[in-house]
């Protein structure tokens, strides 16, 4: 304080200069006491302009302060300096606050430097949401990515500041068309997807009908195939809604189940029985292959005919051993054949027991047409006549034959 009264002086009337490099001037009048008083008055405003400069020279340094609110503070005061009514080193505080002017200008040069460059950015950010927008608008179909993609656009958006107002309208315009756009397209789009699956809805259900009119059916391989179709069916119609395609599927399904359950049970039972045939004519075929056929033919052909009507009650067997089988039991039937026919040519047609047998069969005809032309029933007759001829015919065969 005793520095700064040191730049200034009160006169004999009470007038307060103050001293600068231009000269003196008068700042004011004391006439309430003594004269250092009164420059220590003027000398505390002096103090006040002073910690005014010391705050904005903080705050512009540490940049808490807008730069451009700090350069009118200083140019403020400067510009009060040469009327100011205070007393103290006015050329000093003068020449601090031009130097701190040009470092206020160099640093509202930087913040409006950044401020444009944060604007680009911005601007740049906005644009390139909005073309993002805009692209999704127009060609994805990724519904669900999509619609969360243009929230977290609109979210993004609005943390984005620093663009001039119509700009950002334009901007907004052209984000809120695309917006709306996708929207309508999406809702276009399931407005389809709903009409396609109501006519999936429908295909589906034609093919559980038709599935389940057909799942008590014995006829299995018309059947079995009738289902596989109906499945390909299934799998090229389009899907039904979420709900719908379940219920139907499971349903569909069911019936599938039903069938071929039934046939495997069916198709199990008569796998056991077949084998348990099988059993019996691998048995059958040991016995017919056992029969002692060279030493006595007419045996072994009796037994045969005993086998061979065994072999037909005996029933089905799985068809990988029928063959087999089949093939082993005419190998057997065709040797007594071959050793019965051998027999025969060295029997003389008197002792040829077969031709008497014939022979023995021929009078018995003989004696039922007799009877019958005796009763003089015409049909019995006539029947007798028929059994007649083809007796003797089968007779006279045998004879020239032997």
């Amino acid at each position: 304080m005793s520095d700064w009264t040191a730049f200034g002086r009160v006169d004999a009337d009470g007038t307060v200069y103050v001293k600068t490099a231009e000269g003196e001037r008068v700042v004011g009048s004391w006439q309430a006491g003594a004269p250092e008083e009164g420059l220590a008055h003027f000398a505390r405003r002096f103090a006040d302009l002073v910690t005014e400069v010391d705050l904005t020279e903080a705050r512009l340094n540490s940049g808490a302060a807008d730069a451009n609110h700090s350069l009118a503070t200083i140019r403020r005061i400067r510009a009060s300096l040469p009327e100011a009514h205070v007393v103290g080193d006015i050329d000093a505080l003068a020449t601090r606050l031009d130097k701190l002017a040009t470092v206020a200008e160099e640093k509202a040069g930087e913040a409006r430097a950044a401020k444009e460059a944060a604007r680009v950015e911005a601007l740049a950010r906005k644009t390139a949401l909005v073309e993002e927008a805009e692209k999704l608008a127009a060609e994805s179909t990724g519904w669900k990515t999509a619609g969360d993609r243009l929230k977290e656009i609109l979210d993004e958006w609005k943390t984005i500041r620093g663009v001039d107002k119509k700009t950002d309208g334009e901007l907004w315009k052209r984000f809120a068309a695309a917006r709306d756009g996708f929207t309508r397209r999406r809702g276009a789009h399931f407005a389809s997807l709903d009409a396609q699956r109501k006519q999936a809805q429908t295909v589906k259900e034609e093919l559980v009908a038709e599935a389940e009119k057909v799942a008590e059916s014995t006829d299995w391989a018309a059947t079995a195939n009738h289902l596989k179709n109906l499945m390909t069916q299934w799998k090229a119609a389009p899907r039904a809604s979420k709900e719908a395609e379940q219920r139907l599927w499971e349903r569909f399904r069911a019936a599938q189940d039903s069938f071929f359950s039934r046939r495997s049970e069916v198709f199990s039972a008569r796998d056991n029985e077949q084998r348990a045939n099988l059993e019996r004519k691998q048995a059958l075929l040991a016995e017919a292959e056992a029969l002692d056929i060279d030493g006595d033919p007419k045996g072994a052909q009796a037994k045969l005919r005993e086998i061979q009507a065994q072999w037909h009650e005996a029933g089905r067997v799985p068809r990988e051993a029928a063959a087999g089988l089949e093939r082993r039991l005419r190998a057997v039937d065709e040797k007594v054949r071959e050793v019965m026919d051998s027999a025969w040519r060295r029997t003389s047609r008197e002792d040829n027991p077969l031709l008497a047998q014939m022979r023995s069969q021929v009078a018995e005809a003989e004696e039922r047409l007799a009877r019958a032309q005796a009763a003089g029933d015409s049909r019995r007759i006539k029947e007798a006549e028929q059994a007649l001829a083809s007796k003797r015919q089968f007779l006279q065969l045998a004879e020239q034959a032997g």
